[in-house]
């Protein structure tokens, strides 16, 4: 059974808990935009623990800090690592369409970090982030399609090819230099747009207060020149 759905019934609980016990009050975009921006100032001041308990603050009302606080979680920074409780809470960004979860969460599943590799429940997640133009997930997809995945990814060097190229497009490194080996798109275009991952998911996720956080690829996942443990920074 993928792990995606093995995390459903915990991610209802989590959701139906969340609506329970919601803020006391709503908070217009600009009160949280500076709130969130007081987190980004911890984490880059190295003041982890704080920078989780201003963001924690935020989790019923922003996405942004909802992917920041499953980074830390997956992390460890600032709190004890839980890979599962990372995924879940992944989850529900990733569903609500912010491109970094989707890619940080295809990223753990395709890694195993909460349980074995689940290829089939990271696939919808990186075509979804890799859509919204996030590099890294452009790179990965781009190798799952070099490689091929049977029966899930097949074999596909033009699709490959221009995913590289797509990610090396904003900058990634390791795009550019795998371009060069497997040579540059046939045709010049972007690869088909995949479905999203909220309809991969019959799961219903709570919506954001008001406000979308952040632009696509603002942050990436992982990649040895485009670390994970950036957190999301509103443009």
């Amino acid at each position: 059974m993928p792990q995606t759905n093995k995390i459903f019934p915990l991610l209802t609980a989590l959701c139906l808990a969340l609506a329970a016990a919601g803020p006391a009050s709503a908070r217009d975009g600009a009160e949280i935009a500076k709130i969130f921006d007081s987190g980004v100032a911890a984490y880059d001041a190295g003041n982890y623990q704080q920078a989780f308990k201003i963001w924690w603050d935020l989790r019923y009302e922003d996405l942004a800090a909802m992917r920041n606080l499953a980074m830390m979680l997956r992390k460890g920074q600032g709190v004890a690592k839980d890979p599962k409780k990372a995924e879940e809470i992944y989850q529900r960004a990733a569903e609500a369409g912010l491109p970094t979860a989707q890619a940080d969460l295809a990223d753990m599943l395709l890694k195993g970090e909460a349980g074995p590799p689940d290829l089939a429940s990271a696939l919808p997640l990186l075509e979804a982030a890799a859509a919204a133009n996030h590099p890294v997930a452009q790179f990965q997809l781009g190798e799952l399609y070099e490689t091929g995945a049977p029966p899930l990814v097949p074999q596909n060097l033009e699709v490959a090819r221009q995913l590289y190229a797509a990610a090396a497009g904003h900058g990634m490194k390791e795009a550019a230099d795998r371009l060069r080996v497997v040579g540059p798109p046939t045709v010049q275009q972007q690869p088909p747009q995949p479905q999203s991952v909220q309809q991969q998911s019959q799961q219903t996720s709570p919506q954001p207060a008001q406000r979308q956080p952040v632009a696509a690829a603002a942050v990436p996942a992982t990649s040895p020149s485009m670390p994970a443990v950036s957190p999301d920074h509103r443009p």
